[in-house]
């Protein structure tokens, strides 16, 4: 019997289960964002033990980069891998206990966050059982994805596959020194960087984890799904591929621009400077991809509702990596640097590439699994509007407020004290933290409303299966 490729052997089950579970997480993350955000400009509602703003800010965080982000990313790169390569995954079993794992990984760690449980080092707060069990399934994804590129039926590297093996490969570097630490109990660990060497590794870490997670992973996406919901040919593969080579490049030299002004030495924040503004090149190559590929037909922006999920977003992805280099100039760190105008930097590209990118995935994943039609495309519009409008009611409340906190925290008076007190700082801030609240809320009915699609979706091809039955 001649050997056909069928849905059971794309393995869409595991793509359903990774979208699912980083579906569960994301929400959880994202009321606690909510509800940190209230905590700003009502402090009064902070709870006891494991609802204080500590807690719930890293749980947020963690959780959503990891719980909503790398899950959702995982399920998409199986789903991507196996088209490219044409062929089915080459360890299923061992693809389908990363479900698993991933789950217990992000339950272990984010309880952890909440009892109290924490290393304190930015985006990789988890402590050491669940960075174990990280790392482990890391090794496990890679075994799947290496292992399948490797026995592809399809000689040509298409950009994705390129952009995600750049993820796994940077990932797993980053993470694996970032966590080298001494267990100190089950729940209790101890860097073996201290000080200065500390503080470099954590940004080099946390920089690159930006880097590799949400940039070339949602550039993975983004090179795939853009001509794919299109139909559309990418504007150039060869502009993709020098994009993606210098972005790799100069990705790894930039995390001391985040430690300007600090004991770090002058040389190591000039080049992280450096790379930072070469940054700009590589990201608005791909940029200008997106652009040229619907530049023939830009009505496909409003006649099919996924074009502007993906050229919404890299519309925003350009608008970051400008953005992130010119706060890298020293001139403007000293301004804006420990203010709300990098929460609104690090949003802005959450908030609209990457969730635009990744739910816009997801939309035209789960129909094809399910051989039916989305739910709804009303509904996924609006979704579009209200997280499009949430992000930057967000964004830019958070600009404003961080250019008036920078410029009160550098004023002083004729004999050269400080001319506004802390409190004084503060108390300024908390109209626009409001609005941020306001923006957050307004961004996250629109996740639901992409949620309730979702399930909708499922539901109807399953109904459809069952009445075929």
């Amino acid at each position: 019997m001649s050997y056909q490729m069928s849905d059971y052997h794309y393995d869409n089950q595991t793509v359903r289960k990774f979208i699912y579970s980083s579906i569960f997480w994301g929400v959880l993350a994202l009321v606690a964002g909510i509800w940190i955000s209230v905590l700003f400009w009502a402090p009064g509602l902070n709870g006891p033990g494991w609802l204080t703003y500590g807690r719930l800010r890293s749980f947020h965080v963690n959780v959503m980069a990891f719980g909503l982000v790398l899950g959702a990313l995982i399920g998409i790169f199986y789903y991507i891998t196996m088209r490219l390569t044409k062929r089915p995954l080459l360890f299923p079993r061992v693809a389908r206990s990363t479900v698993y794992l991933f789950n217990l990984a992000i339950a272990l760690g984010g309880w952890g966050l909440l009892m109290g449980y924490t290393k304190s080092l930015a985006y990789n707060e988890f402590e050491w059982p669940a960075s174990l069990l990280i790392v482990i399934l890391w090794v496990l994804i890679a075994i799947v994805i290496f292992g399948t590129v490797i026995k592809r039926k399809e000689e040509q590297m298409y950009i994705s596959l390129w952009y995600i093996i750049a993820t796994v490969v940077t990932l797993a570097v980053i993470y694996v020194l970032n966590n080298l630490e001494v267990p100190a109990g089950l729940f209790k660990s101890y860097s073996i960087y201290a000080g200065v060497n500390s503080a470099n590794v954590e940004w080099w870490y946390g920089h690159n984890a930006v880097g590799s997670e949400l940039t070339m992973a949602t550039l993975a996406l983004f090179y795939y799904f853009l001509p794919k919901s299109t139909g559309l040919p990418i504007y150039s593969h060869r502009l993709s591929i020098i994009a993606f080579w210098s972005l790799v490049f100069a990705y790894l030299w930039t995390g001391a621009h985040h430690l300007v002004y600090t004991p770090i030495p002058d040389w190591i924040q000039t080049v992280a400077i450096a790379m930072s503004i070469f940054l700009i090149a590589p990201s608005w190559g791909s940029v200008v991809n997106g652009f040229y590929t619907v530049r023939e037909d830009w009505s496909r922006m409003r006649t099919h509702y996924l074009t502007k999920f993906f050229i919404l977003g890299i519309t925003f992805y350009g608008l970051q990596t400008v953005q992130g280099p010119t706060q890298a100039l020293r001139v403007v760190s000293s301004l804006i640097h420990y203010t709300d105008w990098v929460v609104g930097h690090v949003h802005m590209g959450a908030m609209g590439w990457d969730a635009l990118v990744i739910t816009g995935a997801i939309y035209y994943i789960i129909p094809r699994i399910y051989n039916t039609e989305i739910y709804s495309e009303k509904i996924a519009n609006t979704h579009f509007w209200l997280v499009l409008t949430g992000q930057i009611i967000y964004s830019i409340t958070m600009w404003i407020a961080g250019i008036q906190e920078g410029a009160m925290q550098k004023a002083v008076n004729p004999d050269g004290t400080l001319k506004y007190t802390w409190d004084q700082i503060v108390s300024k801030n908390i109209p626009y933290w409001q609005i941020r609240t306001l923006g957050g809320i307004i961004f996250v009915v629109g996740m639901l409303f992409f949620v309730y699609n979702v399930f909708m979706t499922a539901r109807k091809g399953n109904a459809l299966a069952a009445s075929k039955a």
